[in-house]
């Protein structure tokens, strides 16, 4: 007996990763079959895959990749947060070696790959990005992080400045090896720019069918919980992942 197709594919997101144009291309092409979000933390999203919490995950190197299968995407420009006032803001562009006399931030959660980190360690490390922009924010040291998650902390008292030899932060597709569904390749389509007519998922020969009323206002959904402008919205299966964290203003 057939197995029925299924009608969801879960797709994890670490902070700062903004799949909205990619929800909205997917609810146009595969309108019978709902993308749902699942937030998570970059130190988690490998977990979450492997453990069969998403089908898919837009994740944040380096991970560990046992088990999983991954695509490189792009990379995103680091960047020093601090305080609007600091003497670092009169450039436009700073290097690692502008940062020496400083109190640098480490948190936990820190995704870049130093080979060397810049300026003195903090004596205390900072659980979350999060807690690390607070502590910008109190004067206790600066933050160098990919410049996505410095929108995604905006606060009015601090700003940022592009560190020009920073290691950067790749952001790629992941999902569990030896499971790459249709529904999967359908989505690396689109990540990687393939129109509906090349695609390799299926359908792809055929014009996408019509949406309903609701699978338009779903997808219209779904676009807006990804840019961050509604909470992600739990449904009774899967989706285990955390609370979307709180966005500020872009």
């Amino acid at each position: 007996m057939t197995e029925p197709a299924p009608t969801t594919f879960r797709l994890a997101y670490v902070p700062g990763v903004t799949p909205a144009k990619w929800v909205r291309i997917w609810g146009e092409r595969r309108p019978d079959v709902r993308l749902e979000l699942v937030p998570v933390t970059a130190g988690e999203s490998a977990d979450l895959l492997r453990a069969g919490g998403a089908d898919a995950g837009l994740v944040r190197l380096p991970i560990e990749r046992d088990g999983l299968s991954v695509i490189a995407l792009y990379e995103e420009t680091p960047v020093v947060v601090v305080p609007k006032d600091h003497v670092i803001t009169a450039a436009d562009e700073v290097a690692t070696a502008d940062l020496a006399d400083e109190i640098v931030l480490h948190p936990h959660d820190d995704t870049l790959e130093w080979q060397s980190r810049p300026g003195t360690a903090a004596q205390h490390r900072p659980d979350t990005t999060g807690d690390a922009i607070e502590l910008v924010a109190a004067g206790v040291g600066v933050l160098v992080v990919p410049q996505s998650l410095a929108r995604l902390h905006h606060r009015k008292d601090l700003t940022y400045r592009t560190v020009s030899d920073a290691p950067t932060s790749p952001v790629a597709l992941s999902w569990p090896a030896g499971t790459t569904t249709d529904l999967v390749e359908e989505f690396v389509g689109i990540v990687r720019g393939r129109s509906a007519n090349s695609s390799r998922g299926p359908g792809g020969d055929e014009p996408a069918p019509k949406r309903t009323a609701s699978q338009k206002a779903a997808a219209k959904r779904a676009a807006r919980e990804a840019a961050g402008k509604v909470p992600p919205q739990r449904s009774g299966k899967g989706g285990k992942g955390r609370s979307a964290p709180k966005r500020g203003r872009r």
